[in-house]
């Protein structure tokens, strides 16, 4: 394993971070507070718990798991798709290092910067409820897992991506509208019979369920299936990984 090749890759796409470091940690703070606003306060004074949870903390897993989604996504999307854009790309190719590196290196990246705004999303909910959480260790496992699974999806969609547009067209189209109808702000259990079986399609409320009883010890689906769900996803990214580099597929071409 080359890890110096690893860490360049890695420190590279920190600093990229970090020279935008205000506006990274600025904008979460201000879109979580502004969320608080609107779903706490003026849906939260008609809905005051959620089995047995006050309205403003039920939400804070999924604002959390909306943000740590489409940043890793983002964030790692941004970050592959550069090099194809100028060129570089085919340096980083011919350079002694292997996809399973390059892969690291990226994605690890992208899942850092995911997992930071997800902590200062934490933070800043602590600010507008009271929040204990039950199970810590699993909450921690759920956010790495889902930063990590998301900047391999990420990954995926920067070497297919052709231009700008599509790098956003994954996350906007698809991505956020499955974590609104994936029980962020809601628990499915509100809804009729007929939706419940629809909505058990989304993956997302697999993963948003398992997070949630991270916090509060409650859960649409059981937590095994979340954990399937998220390892399942995560296998698929890798495999589809794989047969990228191995085919060349959007990237030699």
């Amino acid at each position: 394993m080359n890890w110096t090749a690893i860490t360049a890759i890695y420190k590279y796409e920190m600093a990229r971070f970090f020279r935008t470091l205000t506006q990274s940690f600025i904008s979460p703070v201000i879109s979580t507070s502004l969320y608080f606003v609107v779903f706490g306060a003026a849906i939260g004074s008609r809905i005051e718990q959620v089995e047995g949870v006050s309205y403003g903390a039920f939400i804070v897993p999924g604002l959390i798991m909306l943000s740590i989604m489409t940043q890793g996504i983002s964030n790692a999307s941004f970050g592959i798709y550069f090099p194809k854009f100028i060129g570089t790309i085919y340096e980083l190719l011919s350079a002694p290092v292997n996809f399973i590196e390059i892969v690291i290196g990226y994605v690890g990246a992208a899942a850092t910067k995911s997992l930071f705004i997800g902590v200062v999303i934490l933070a800043t909910a602590g600010f507008f409820v009271d929040l204990e959480i039950q199970h810590p260790i699993a909450m921690i496992a759920f956010m790495v897992l889902t930063c990590t699974s998301f900047a391999l999806f990420g990954f995926i969609i920067g070497i297919w991506a052709k231009n700008f547009e599509q790098l956003q067209l994954v996350p906007l189209l698809i991505v956020t509208p499955l974590v609104f109808l994936g029980g962020s702000f809601y628990s499915i259990s509100m809804l009729p019979p007929f939706w419940q079986t629809v909505t058990l399609f989304n993956p997302v409320v697999y993963l948003i369920s398992g997070f949630r009883w991270a916090f509060f010890g409650l859960a649409d689906v059981p937590v095994g299936l979340s954990l399937v769900a998220i390892a399942g996803f995560t296998a698929v990214c890798l495999v589809a990984i794989w047969w990228i580099f191995k085919s060349g597929w959007r990237i030699r071409s």
